[in-house]
């Protein structure tokens, strides 16, 4: 779990509890909402298929919170869900295309991927019997995403189109892999600050799939809610710990370059995409818990309260590798977790982190099954996400705690122009 930051999630301008006053005030149904076109809060006028939930004519539309209509957009260089800020509910699951499906069932799913993840995130109903699991929430910042796998291309026959950057990532030493709960031809992650609205886009994306793929295999996952610290913040795991400090910022000069294929690389079809790395990683938590604050602080080798490197400063103070105490001691010590995944530390390689908590209930023997669904961004894994953690492979103190127990890796294009669909350049190339 490398240590770096995501962008912040913006605190809502009230609360849902003040806006459900104001419209019971104006006696006004939320029930009976107008779907919402987005963060400026305006509303989809039209009613059917193509204009968003209808209320009923005798009444007016009542706006909904901030957080409801908060709105990303499908249309872009690169596909949403990528740069946006942490959601507090997430879906990722992986499709296998069906006995007999091709390249030719692969394009008609991705368009009708496509359709659905676009008039979704702008807060209207799918386009195929929608089940009204979200008609009375905003689009809820919902992004969908979509990505192929290894095998993807051999099913396809687009053997020729697949990047090396695709190549099976290598054994690591903290693998316990579940094969069943690994790849897939195909990737879907879905994000939204609503949890009904995160799971209508789950059904609609398995709904979508029909004849042309099943599930291999779907995992769930949630983090801190938008508004609920006093003040933007980096989010903290299930190990208490503020994770993600040092991940790279859109703002920054070669974020880009790190992050994102060039319009010039290879393969074309890549252009404006990057490559997710899915890694579910189990927490051994009552291992963990029973370690003394100040243990776990050096374990990972930044202060629990506000995220500040053991060599001081705030959270956003550099490191210092060379800092030692009263009796000549690194006060990060050599194996700690934030010293090891250091950029200066691994050649420059970086990833933009961006994953969710999970919780999937207590095993047989009274164990949490809890952890990260880890998520990360690169222009290339072998860049990227493989050096740093064959890296933590030989000595991360946080190793003994934290158990890999599912991985994969997906190309994901870049974003879809108006009127086209994800992934076209490629399958009608």
């Amino acid at each position: 779990m490398p240590d770096q930051s995501l962008p912040k999630a913006r605190t809502p301008e009230a609360t849902p509890g003040e806006r459900e006053a104001a419209a019971a005030h104006e006696g006004i149904s939320r029930r009976r909402l107008l779907g919402t076109a987005g963060a400026t809060g305006l509303v989809l006028g039209t009613a059917g298929a193509a204009g968003g939930y209808a209320a009923a004519p005798s009444e007016a539309a009542a706006p909904l919170t901030s957080l409801g209509t908060d709105r990303a957009m499908f249309h872009g260089k690169h596909q949403p869900g990528i740069t946006d800020g942490l959601q507090a509910r997430g879906h990722v699951v992986a499709f296998d295309l069906a006995a007999g499906a091709g390249r030719k069932e692969a394009a008609a799913l991705l368009r009708r991927w496509s359709e659905t993840a676009r008039r979704l995130m702008a807060g209207e109903p799918s386009p195929h019997d929608d089940t009204d699991v979200a008609r009375d929430a905003g689009p809820s910042s919902l992004t969908i995403t979509f990505g192929f796998g290894h095998s993807f291309f051999a099913r396809t026959g687009l053997e020729k189109q697949r990047p090396t950057a695709l190549d099976p990532l290598p054994e690591f030493s903290s693998d316990h892999l579940d094969k069943n709960r690994s790849n897939g031809d195909l990737w879907v992650q879905i994000g939204a600050n609503d949890a009904l609205v995160a799971f209508h886009a789950l059904r609609a994306i398995q709904k979508d799939a029909g004849r042309a793929a099943t599930v291999r295999w779907q995992m769930n996952g949630f983090n801190r809610s938008p508004g609920a610290t006093s003040h933007p913040m980096t989010a903290r795991n299930l190990m208490g710990q503020i994770d993600g400090t040092r991940n790279p910022k859109p703002s920054e000069a070669d974020f880009d370059q790190r992050i994102f294929v060039p319009e010039t690389g290879e393969p074309a079809w890549m252009a404006n995409g990057s490559y997710a790395v899915v890694r579910r990683i189990r927490m051994l938590l009552d291992d963990w818990e029973k370690l003394s604050g100040k243990a776990q602080e050096d374990v990972i080798g930044r202060r629990k309260s506000d995220g500040a490197a053991l060599s001081g400063g705030t959270e956003t103070t550099a490191m210092d590798l060379e800092k030692t105490d009263a009796k000549g001691n690194l006060v990060v010590p050599i194996n700690a977790h934030a010293r090891i995944t250091r950029p200066d530390q691994n050649g420059g390689a970086a990833m933009l982190r961006r994953p969710f908590s999970f919780h999937d209930g207590i095993d047989t023997d009274g164990v949490p099954d809890a952890g990260l669904l880890f998520i990360c961004w690169q222009a290339d894994p072998l860049r990227g996400f493989v050096p740093v953690q064959r890296k933590l492979d030989r000595g991360d103190a946080l190793s003994q705690f934290i158990r890999h127990e599912s991985s994969g890796l997906f190309a994901v294009p870049g974003g879809a122009a108006e009127g086209e669909y994800v992934g076209q350049t490629l399958l009608e190339g």
